[in-house]
């Protein structure tokens, strides 16, 4: 009979000394893991709109319907809600804009992808306020510290990534043409894309259209 009510106490998640059994300590992270990427998705596009600075406890849980203790404790501090908002952006911009065009060969035609990927982007726009990247680095470039090495990095990967595909290309050619310097054409590619992100923001239609032009013109 011990064992019995032992075991119906473990199954509503206790045991015999009243303390949580580990199903009810799980559920209790699940969803914690839940509420963190919820807060630090809204918190996404709100810097994407204002900036990371202006993000705060109390604006994220009146516009989630949340207790501002309770985002205290998913963050503890401003700037670890700062860097969960950086990399929830980076998670979505790798799902939405990197893995699909990892599904083409790479090079050129990866290149394009990325290209055409990176306009949809910016376009629809993923962030309320288009790039995350573009709205945020400008206020950290020269502020050390977690956030901006977070954001720095995060460029840093995307700036390789365009280089890798351009190595490609230049690797595919007959040597006939010089190919383009990979490092200095992939900070030109993405010095556009930010040019290219504030104008679709202004409103200007054709924005999309130079974008694919400056990238074929480094394939050519």
């Amino acid at each position: 009979m011990e064992s019995e009510r032992q075991g119906v106490e473990r199954g509503v998640g206790r045991d015999v000394l009243g303390a949580e059994g580990p199903e009810v300590t799980d559920l209790r992270l699940v969803r914690g893991a839940r509420a963190r990427q919820r807060v630090a998705r809204r918190a996404v596009d709100i810097a994407s709109l204002d900036g990371l600075d202006g993000l705060s406890i109390g604006r994220l849980a009146a516009d989630l319907g949340l207790s501002k203790s309770g985002v205290q404790t998913l963050f503890r501090t401003k700037e670890n809600l700062q860097l969960a908002a950086a990399e929830c952006a980076r998670r979505e911009f790798e799902r939405t804009v990197v893995r699909p065009a990892r599904s083409v060969p790479a090079g050129s035609a990866r290149l394009r992808e990325l290209a055409e990927r990176w306009i949809a982007y910016a376009q629809t726009p993923l962030f309320a306020g288009g790039c995350f990247w573009s709205a945020n680095l400008p206020a950290y470039d020269s502020r050390p510290g977690a956030v901006r090495d977070a954001l720095l990095a995060h460029r840093e990967a995307w700036l390789e990534l365009l280089a890798d595909q351009l190595r490609s290309v230049a690797g595919a050619g007959s040597g006939d043409v010089p190919s383009p310097d990979p490092e200095l054409a992939a900070f030109q590619i993405d010095a556009m894309c930010n040019a290219a992100n504030i104008a679709m923001r202004l409103g200007d239609d054709s924005a999309a259209g130079k974008v694919r032009r400056v990238v074929e013109g480094f394939l050519r």
